[in-house]
């Protein structure tokens, strides 16, 4: 899986066409210059959503009515162009110039990035874990977007029949009680979508647990998926025990107006040595332990397809000290095609011989004389201005 090449047009600050090496790039340059929003850019065209912003049309550059990228992703000899279009709150994206449906699309390319807004994975709230757990499986097993997909839509259109049904019990008491066959229609599919979310989560940590027992870094980090019907009942059985925990909170629910049970309630454990690093971890454990994790990613993804996914690590040297950063570059090197930004220029330096360089100023991109091309780019230094 190579990504050769990525052209924005209205996207963020961005304007500019980059061609990439197939292993070691790195973009420097000061801050708000664009270095983020080219790796946003390649993440977004690879997963379809930003690791920035939950909305996309934020990425619109001001004053541009939309915002468009293009990458040439290559597999083998097959080469492919994949296209985001975003305008409004409309999003198209698109394989060969041909428009795909996003569980169709997501299969081109796959990226896994390491940023500061991903550290809510190891410190933040139980949904940035679940989605974590979710993106995971999904670039394994695409089709599992629609089982996510189909159970959030019913899990919507649950809660809003409790709200009416609760609404109902205010005006007329004892109304909302013949509703409870209704619910029980919507509580069947939950059912359903909800244990194949449990087993694929369940699985997906298996794999990672596998990989994390090599100790990587030499740091003993395991994960344990924490089902909300844990020390209810038999979770071997898992749909008999959420059938009969729907019945039993039915009424909780009803009062709620709210859907409080299911796998979207559910949590992920991060430990390092067996402490959870969200408690107990210092802040540089707890980066340490996301890092881990998506190597862990990186290594799972192989293991399904022999191929390595894009990595992405956004602000290196403001998360992780040179030693880390020279071990973890050590671990990706002549496997994942990387994409690294960073502020520091003596970064970029030190991998000079080994790594594309680019610098990045005012949205455009251009690429140094590298060791790994020998191929000088024309522009103004990223750092001076100067041509």
């Amino acid at each position: 899986m190579y990504l050769r090449s990525v052209e924005a047009t209205g996207f963020r600050n961005l304007a500019t066409s980059i061609e990439f090496g197939p292993g070691l790039n790195i973009l420097w340059g000061r801050n708000a210059q664009g270095k983020t929003s080219v790796l946003e850019a390649i993440y977004i065209l690879a997963n379809t959503k930003s690791f920035r912003t939950s909305t996309l049309r934020d990425a619109i550059a001001h004053g541009a009515s939309e915002a468009i990228v293009r990458g040439v992703v290559e597999h083998g000899a097959v080469r492919r162009e994949l296209k985001f279009r975003v305008a409004g709150a409309r999003k198209e994206f698109f394989v060969n110039e041909k428009r795909e449906s996003t569980v169709d699309y997501i299969t081109q390319l796959d990226a896994i990035v390491f940023s500061f807004e991903e550290l809510g994975v190891v410190r933040g709230e139980p949904a940035e874990r679940r989605r974590f757990l979710d993106r995971g499986v999904v670039a394994l097993r695409p089709a599992y977007l629609r089982t996510i997909a189909d159970y959030n839509r019913i899990l919507r259109q649950k809660s809003r029949l409790l709200r009416d049904a609760a609404e109902a019990e205010d005006a007329n008491p004892g109304r909302a009680a013949s509703l409870r066959s209704t619910v029980g229609a919507w509580n069947e599919q939950l059912v359903e979508l909800g244990a194949e979310m449990h087993r694929e989560r369940t699985a997906y940590v298996d794999r990672l647990n596998a990989v994390l027992a090599r100790n990587l870094f030499d740091e003993r980090l395991d994960v344990r998926y924490v089902s909300s019907f844990e020390g209810k009942g038999d979770l071997d059985a898992y749909e008999q025990l959420y059938r009969s925990r729907l019945d039993l909170r039915f009424d909780a629910e009803l009062a709620s107006g709210r859907a409080l049970i299911g796998p979207h309630r559910d949590d992920l454990e991060v430990r390092v040595a067996g402490r959870d690093v969200d408690r107990f971890g210092s802040a540089g454990q707890q980066r340490s332990a996301l890092l881990i994790l998506d190597l862990a990613q990186v290594d799972v993804y192989y293991e399904a397809f022999e191929e390595y996914p894009i990595l992405l690590i956004d602000d290196i040297d403001a998360e992780l000290d040179r030693d880390r950063i020279d071990r973890l570059l050590g671990r990706v090197e002549g496997k994942a095609q990387t994409f690294i930004s960073t502020s520091k220029h003596d970064i970029a330096e030190s991998f000079r011989s080994r790594a594309e360089i680019f610098s990045v100023r005012d949205g455009g991109v251009v690429r140094e004389v590298s060791g790994a091309s020998g191929v000088r780019g024309a522009g103004r230094d990223a750092e001076t201005g100067e041509s």
